[in-house]
Formats: C-alpha cells, sequence, structure tokens
C-alpha cells in the first residue's frame, strides 16, 4: 500500500468472505477459550505466584494472535492493515517486558478485538452457512457483513490516533511538497511556450511593422506586403495565446462544467470514448480541473502508448470525494515510474490530496482511478 493511501477498503469477494467467517470461528473459539482461561488461571494463582507466568504467557498469545489477526484480515478481506508499531523493550528483564506490553496500547486493543470477535464469529458461521445455499445473501448481505468486520479490524487493530494522524501529516507533507514540484513545472512549462511560440510571433509582428514604416514612402506595394505579414502573424499570436490560456484553465470548463468539458476532449480524442459525468453537486474549481487535466493526459497517453481502439471516461461523486475512472482495452503493463507520465498524474492528484490508482495487467484492460476529495 502506498504512503498516500488511506486506510479504507472495498468489500470483499462473497466467496472469500464466507471461506474467512466459516475458517475463522475455528480460530476465534480457540483464541476465546486460551485467552479467557489464561487470564482468569493467571489473576486467581497470581498470589502464590504461579499466576505470573501464565499472565506472561498470556499477553504474548494475545499479541500474537493480534498479529495473525492482521495477516488473516489482509489475506481474506483485503483490508488494509500496516504491521503494528509496538513499544520496544529489547534488553529487559523478563518482568520489565511484561510491564511494558501491558503498558502497550497496542496490547489492549488486540485483547479489545479477540474478545469481540469470537460473538461475532458465532453469527457470522451461521450466516455463510446460510450463504452457501442462499445466493442472494452471499452476494448481498456477506460481502458487507466482511466489509463490517474489516471496519472493525481497522479500528481496534489499525494504528491508534496518534499514528493516523501522523500518517496524515506525513501525507500531507509529502502532497505539498509535491504540489510545489508540480506548480514550478507548470510555470517553466508556460514560460517556455510563451517564450518560444507567442513571444517570437509578436517580435516577428513588431519587425514587420518596423520594416514597414521605414518603407511607407518608398515602396507602398512592400509596405502592404509586410502588413499582411505583420496581420498574419499577429493571429497567430493571438491563437497561440488562445490555446495557452486554454491550457490553464479551459473556459469550458468554468462556464459548463466536467461534463462538457471531458465530451469536448473526447470529441477530440483520435479513438472513440465514451464519457459519462455524474457529479451533481458541483465539486470545487480546483477538483474541476484536476480532473479534466488528469483525463486529457491519460487519453493522450492512451493514444500514443496502449494501443487501444476504445476508452471509457466515467466520473461520478460520493459524499466527500469525485472519483475518475479511466479504461481503455490496449495491451496493458502500464505503471507509475519516476518521472513518467502516470507519476505526473499522480503529482497532479497529490496537489489536493488525491490518489491515483493504477490497474493494468499485460494483456490490458488497463483501469486509471483518481479519487480526489473535494474537502481538504
Amino acid at each position: 500500500m502506498s504512503e498516500a493511501q488511506r486506510l479504507e477498503h472495498a468489500r470483499p469477494h462473497p466467496a472469500r468472505t464466507i471461506v474467512y467467517m466459516i475458517v475463522s470461528f475455528v480460530f476465534r473459539l480457540l483464541q476465546f477459550v486460551l485467552i479467557v482461561t489464561g487470564i482468569a488461571v493467571g489473576v486467581s494463582t497470581a498470589v502464590i505466584w504461579v499466576g505470573f507466568p501464565i499472565l506472561l504467557a498470556t499477553t504474548s498469545f494475545i499479541r500474537w494472535s493480534g498479529d495473525r489477526e492482521r495477516e488473516w484480515l489482509g489475506m481474506m478481506l483485503r483490508v488494509p492493515l500496516p504491521p503494528v508499531e509496538r513499544r520496544p523493550y529489547d534488553g529487559l528483564p523478563l518482568l520489565r517486558r511484561w510491564v511494558v506490553r501491558l503498558s502497550d496500547t497496542t496490547t489492549w486493543r488486540d485483547l479489545a478485538y479477540l474478545m469481540a470477535a469470537f460473538p461475532l464469529a458465532c453469527a457470522e458461521l451461521g450466516i455463510a452457512l446460510a450463504s452457501i445455499v442462499l445466493l442472494p445473501m452471499a452476494i448481498w448481505v456477506t460481502p458487507w457483513l466482511g466489509w463490517l468486520h474489516g471496519e472493525l479490524g481497522l479500528a481496534l487493530l489499525g494504528p491508534d490516533r496518534t499514528k493516523r494522524l501522523e500518517q496524515k501529516a506525513e501525507r500531507l507533507q509529502a502532497s505539498r511538497a509535491r504540489g510545489v514540484d508540480a506548480a514550478e513545472a507548470e510555470r517553466r512549462r508556460i514560460e517556455r511556450d510563451l517564450h518560444d511560440g507567442a513571444q517570437q510571433r509578436l517580435v516577428a509582428v513588431a519587425m514587420s511593422l518596423g520594416r514597414a514604416k521605414s518603407k511607407f514612402d518608398q515602396d507602398p506595394e512592400a509596405v502592404r506586403e509586410l502588413i499582411a505579414e505583420a496581420h498574419s502573424d499577429a493571429k497567430l499570436a493571438v491563437s497561440e495565446l488562445r490555446d495557452l490560456a486554454r491550457g490553464i484553465y479551459p473556459a469550458v470548463l468554468g462556464d459548463r462544467g466536467l461534463d462538457a468539458a471531458l465530451s469536448a476532449q473526447a470529441a477530440k480524442s483520435p479513438i472513440p470514448v465514451d464519457v459519462s459525468v455524474d457529479v451533481d453537486p458541483r465539486p470545487p474549481a480546483a477538483v474541476e480541473t484536476t480532473a479534466y487535466f488528469i483525463v486529457g493526459e491519460t487519453l493522450t497517453n492512451i493514444a500514443k502508448h496502449s494501443g487501444a481502439t476504445e476508452a471509457t471516461v466515467k466520473v461520478w461523486r460520493t459524499d466527500d470525494h469525485v472519483v475518475v475512472e479511466i479504461t481503455d482495452n490496449g495491451h496493458g503493463g502500464a505503471e507509475v515510474r519516476p518521472g513518467g507520465g502516470l507519476a505526473g498524474l499522480a503529482d497532479r492528484a497529490a496537489t489536493i490530496d488525491g490518489v491515483i490508482t493504477v490497474v493494468s495487467p499485460v494483456g490490458g484492460p488497463t483501469v486509471i482511478r483518481a479519487d480526489l476529495p473535494c474537502q481538504w
């Protein structure tokens, strides 16, 4: 999982969820019995010191089970749980290690999850067995229950609030740096286009008018030709300035929104592009601009490199995100490389804390998805 990705997950596959619920019941039962028995026996015998090794072993088992649960959730339900960061205790005596483990909040969060997971496993077992027989339940109900279980895992087995805030701060810092780089690259592009395009045209206009002025009395026919040349150069300069302004912020986007702007882009593509846009209410201008240029650059890359014969652009809005998804039927194999076109898309999305996801197996199809927050 990339640094920019948030701790969020989609609904798992029904078959994986059913297998998870059935197999997990055995683990949950074993974990619940061992933990409850270990705590009860350890506390009751602590007065004669026998209970301390039992409690120490139980604590180690809780932490070990929590780590296995993170791996199991990630493998079966696709829950993006990073490895937990626990308080270090290397080099400490055995009793001090146990105290450190008890004072570590991740230990208690592991215990809370394991205790809550057993009664859930009892209910999930019945639902999973019923889903084997009832196809509608397997398709619609079971994945949602798996998703809810993953949310519980994220809440209790994921990073704590402090760690999540640290990760968010790191993402924002990285986004800010990438945004500054993207803005600087855009400034250099505009400066280069002005210097190599419109500025040269205007210089040519000035030179033609200067030559016409010097010949105004002596050679009226040459003056007429020079003025015509200056007029042609002036029109080209205006056209180049208009194209440059459109590259900064297209007028159709500001006037008519994403649907019209993306349809205009698709009409210019050398391959057929199907566009579907549903973003009501209208998102902020920064989000619209980012989505517009992501689609434009992606369609350009598809036409140049993918070998595709058709593409699809879908844009829709959730409560707090605009999702842009571009699909093509090309040969696939696209990936984000430093300095490459997809890395540039990721940098552009990162300026508003957006995330780019690329799925492009060899042989295609290629799906490029951008999740752009409407609030930041």
